[in-house]
């Protein structure tokens, strides 16, 4: 399968630059997402890779050839859209053999790569049924199988599952994954959800106004954040201000409390900077005297086995997550002792401006 190349990528609408110089290599094979909040630009550069849209500037490669100005049907692209955009008049059947047809491929060969692409998707009994006689779950299927029926060279989807309903979205989203294993087809997958682009993808791309964050693995995506937005817009974070006390020790000055923290080694005494903790790796005990990073508890919000916590130190509030069972021990108003492993913790520069981003809750 082909490689996906992106050189200098821009395009700009007017006075909105949606892309500004984006550079990416996507190995044969692997599964990329491109994550971000709405406006980010990444269903831009997936519609770049298909040839539904130019470029301002910058260039395009599949599997080595330049295909900037190659139309979509001539670039070995398979794409499944957010809407499932099926032919209404054709049975599933139909419309997973549409592009065969077309390509006028004998119809004995497109009725067994039909029949096999059904079975590949769990759609075999349902070959004969009508769009609206399918849930969405299933069209959405059909609409994988029908990309996959010209065997293209890339796999694009754009929000395939933003439409269906949660226990559909995992289900269907695993089924994604384990046909592009098998497949070794090389996937660009577009998402605005965090948990669907880490739970699937070899690398994730994260986006922010026309810019690569980082790219990275998924673990390395939500372990070691490259820059604050990344930090808050993956996963929950705690961001805190704090600065550099002894970098021989290793040790910072948080809420006026010296802290532990071996990423400050080799750091510049007096720095400012952005300390990130997972709040799945801070501990907290009931406090008996005022030492250490000592808080009161001042709300639970419950996940299931976890509740997350949330303690104000000073003007700062952490959040922390303990089992369910032991939230009880620490109700609201209880003062507790905040603590998390010295080598947990990552540090990211504040930069001049000392400024944290903002990012919209409803975008994450």
């Amino acid at each position: 399968m082909a490689t996906v190349e992106l050189r200098e990528l821009r395009r700009v609408f007017g006075d909105l630059v949606a892309l500004d110089g984006i550079e990416l290599a996507i190995e044969s094979g692997e599964f990329l997402s491109f994550l971000g909040p709405s406006g980010c630009g990444k269903t831009t550069a997936l519609r770049l890779v298909a040839g539904f849209d130019r470029p301002t500037s910058g260039r395009v490669f599949l599997g080595g050839k330049d295909v900037t100005h190659v139309p979509p049907n001539r670039r070995g692209i398979g794409m499944v859209f957010q809407a499932y955009s099926l032919f209404p008049n054709m049975t599933a059947e139909g419309n997973v053999g549409f592009g065969l047809k077309v390509r006028k491929d004998p119809r004995d060969k497109r009725g067994r790569r039909v029949a096999e692409l059904l079975e590949l998707v769990g759609l075999a009994d349902a070959a004969k049924r009508y769009p609206h006689q399918l849930s969405g779950g299933m069209q959405q299927r059909v609409a994988l199988a029908r990309a996959l029926a010209i065997e293209p060279e890339v796999l694009l989807l754009d929000e395939p599952l933003s439409a269906l309903d949660a226990k559909v979205r995992l289900q269907l989203r695993d089924e994604i994954r384990r046909i592009q294993i098998r497949l070794g087809i090389t996937t660009i997958y577009v998402t605005h959800d965090q948990e669907e682009a880490l739970s699937i993808s070899d690398r994730v791309a994260v986006l922010s106004r026309g810019h690569i964050e980082q790219i990275a693995p998924p673990a390395e995506i939500y372990g070691a954040p490259a820059t604050p937005f990344v930090a808050e817009f993956v996963g929950t974070m705690n961001r805190i201000q704090a600065t550099v006390a002894d970098p021989e020790r290793g040790e910072l000055e948080v809420s006026g409390t010296g802290v532990a923290v071996e990423a400050a080694r080799g750091r510049r005494r007096g720095e400012a900077v952005l300390l990130l903790v997972r709040p799945e790796t801070v501990g907290l005990e009931a406090a008996v005297d005022g030492s250490g990073l000592t808080g009161e508890v001042v709300s639970h919000t419950f996940l299931g086995s976890v509740t997350r916590l949330h303690v104000t130190i000073g003007a700062v509030e952490w959040s922390a997550d303990v089992s369910s069972e032991r939230a009880s021990a620490l109700p609201v108003g209880a003062r507790v002792r905040l603590s998390f492993p010295a080598a947990s913790a990552q540090l990211l520069g504040l930069g001049e401006s000392g400024a944290l981003p903002v990012v919209d809750p409803d975008d994450r």
